[in-house]
């Protein structure tokens, strides 16, 4: 996922366990990490106990080069999401039970808070070839639901327990802006009535339809414009072949998997990003009518044609359902 450009931020704040069930049972391919990874007990690491940051993070292994990629870029006050990955001294992602700390810039560490993984694994049957030849897969992205309560300058400490007694550390910054300067449209407001494309709009070129390989041309027989605010849309942006970032993840081949399952209730769309598939010529014209600077997104949309849920950055199938059963 790298938008446009995405340099990735992370971390969406919930207090509390993680996990919660996808469409279906991990694929036997999943590493056991991964998937113990998907529950958390924040009360199993360290409170803040008015320490900086800096301070805790000294609990945790962090000279060896452990590292935290953002996969979110957009943060608002308010309710918020800030998604990542962790890699090890060898640039290889790993997977624990992990927390983060937030430290406002003007205010005390907030934390631990529960940042489950989010599997990003098909089925096998649901893959691109894409990801199926990825030689290190991003296996699953850290979610954690947080509550940003200021503007400006934020940071996060990543605290991972890998087992066997090891616990890694890593921290990143991210600003944080107020709702109103935000101009991607919002839950609860109107979708922008924009026209998808189709093989008909491409002029019968399925690789300008879709990066993907192989494509999945049952994500784009309808056309947005034609069904907002007559039925359950989930709109995604998204470009399987040109992302430029680690923490892209399978969104496409998620959308497939679980299309399986609500594909009765709810359209699936996906939309290509970039004019000519080209990254040169710029977005193309729905993505400028959404006012989206970066990719993958995905919006779901309910009957009446208001947004029920948006995730931008990387997002595993359990975020991509839930963001489903809000349309519905």
């Amino acid at each position: 996922m790298k938008p446009i450009h995405l340099s990735l931020l992370a971390a969406l704040v919930l207090a509390g366990c993680g996990g919660g069930g996808s469409a279906e049972a991990p694929p036997k391919d999943v590493p056991v990490s991964a998937q113990a990874a998907q529950e958390v007990d924040p009360a199993a690491f360290p409170a803040p106990a008015g320490r900086t940051l800096d301070e805790i993070a000294t609990e945790f292994e962090s000279d060896a080069g452990p590292q935290a990629i953002a996969a979110t870029s957009v943060f608002r006050t308010g309710e918020g999401r800030l998604a990542f990955g962790v890699l090890d001294e060898n640039l290889r992602f790993v997977y624990g039970k992990t927390v983060v700390y937030l430290e406002p810039e003007k205010g005390e560490v907030v934390g631990p808070i529960a940042a489950p993984a989010d599997l990003l694994v098909t089925q096998p049957r649901y893959r691109s070839q894409q990801a199926a030849t990825e030689t290190d897969p991003f296996v699953a992205v850290y979610e954690a639901l947080i509550d940003l309560k200021t503007t400006g300058r934020h940071r996060v400490l990543v605290a991972s327990d890998l087992g066997q007694g090891r616990r890694i550390g890593a921290t990143f910054d991210f600003e944080v802006t107020t709702p109103k300067r935000d101009p991607i449209p919002d839950v609860g407001e109107k979708a922008p009535v924009v026209r998808t494309d189709t093989l008909a709009t491409v002029k019968g070129d399925e690789t300008l339809l879709d990066t993907r390989t192989p494509p999945a041309p049952e994500l784009h027989e309808s056309v947005f414009s034609k069904v907002a605010g007559k039925k359950p849309v989930a709109l995604l942006f998204a470009t399987p072949q040109l992302c430029q970032s680690r923490v892209c993840g399978p969104v496409v081949d998620e959308a497939l998997q679980l299309k399986a399952k609500y594909g009765d209730r709810i359209d699936f769309i996906h939309q290509e990003v970039f004019v000519g598939n080209d990254p040169s010529k710029g977005l193309r014209p729905p993505l400028q009518a959404f006012k989206l600077r970066t990719e993958p997104w995905l919006f779901t949309v309910k009957a009446d044609g208001t947004i029920a849920a948006r995730l931008e950055g990387s997002f595993g199938l359990r975020a991509f359902e839930r963001a489903l059963k809000a349309a519905l």
